[in-house]
């Protein structure tokens, strides 16, 4: 699987492609789903370009884009620089029960965060499936001591800037006897190597602004389609242009 992770944390501005709105976000997953992506991160915002939780700013942004792409899985984030209060992000979070169709498919819970595992149980609660975030070494070690929370579809083990394919395998190593499915990426100059990587492993991988706002060769990408272009030519062995 590529998933295609659209915005991030990003700031308004920071790229001229970057999708804020749900009708942006909406129309940037047309264009990549015509390349054949089916699966989607998301960071709803509200009006002011701000990251949230909130149930009403989330329903919107995932009911807009469901409707351009209804064949897709859709998710989010539940990082904890939107809402630093764990009590108050796991109350959030399980008010997406109620989202219809609004409703996230899944959500990203990073497991090196303060009450990542309510947060986690929130989302069970809510029948949305969990994807936990895997940063560093640390963060593999407190996911192993803890288990795999009930209702995770996958482990994100996430290369940060200046890491590289050697710190991939380190996380990789930690995670492989869990036996859960893992995606596999980097983000900024971590990004192409360890997308190669993955794609080397026939591990699920993602791209997007929110990783990379460049091609493999430096160059400015245009938006999230010509990333995923790329990425599509590497995932079948291509040589990239």
């Amino acid at each position: 699987m590529l998933q295609v992770c659209s915005n991030g944390a990003r700031p308004a501005g920071s790229h001229p492609a970057l999708p804020i709105t749900p009708q942006q976000l909406a129309a940037d997953a047309v264009a990549v789903a015509r390349l054949g992506v089916t699966s989607f991160h998301l960071h709803p915002r509200d009006i002011t370009g701000a990251e949230v939780l909130a149930g009403p700013e989330v329903a919107t942004a995932v009911s807009v884009v469901r409707a351009a792409v209804p064949r897709a899985a859709i998710g989010v984030t539940t990082g904890a620089w939107i809402e630093p209060d764990p009590r108050r992000r796991a109350e959030l979070v399980r008010g997406w029960a109620g989202l219809a169709a609004g409703k996230p498919d899944f959500a990203s819970v990073n497991a090196h965060e303060e009450g990542w595992l309510e947060v986690c149980r929130a989302l069970r609660e809510a029948g949305i499936g969990v994807e936990v975030g895997v940063f560093h070494e640390e963060a593999a070690r407190r996911l192993l001591a803890a288990g795999v929370p009930e209702g995770t579809v996958r482990l994100l083990a996430e290369v940060q800037p200046g890491e590289g394919v050697a710190e991939a395998e380190r996380l990789l190593a930690l995670l492989e006897p869990l036996g859960v499915p893992v995606l596999l990426h980097g983000e900024d100059d971590s990004a192409w190597p360890v997308l190669g990587h993955a794609a080397r492993l026939e591990l699920d991988t993602r791209v997007g602004l929110e990783d990379v706002l460049t091609l493999p060769d430096g160059r400015p990408a245009a938006n999230n389609a010509q990333l995923v272009e790329q990425a599509r030519r590497i995932v079948r062995g291509r040589s990239v242009r």
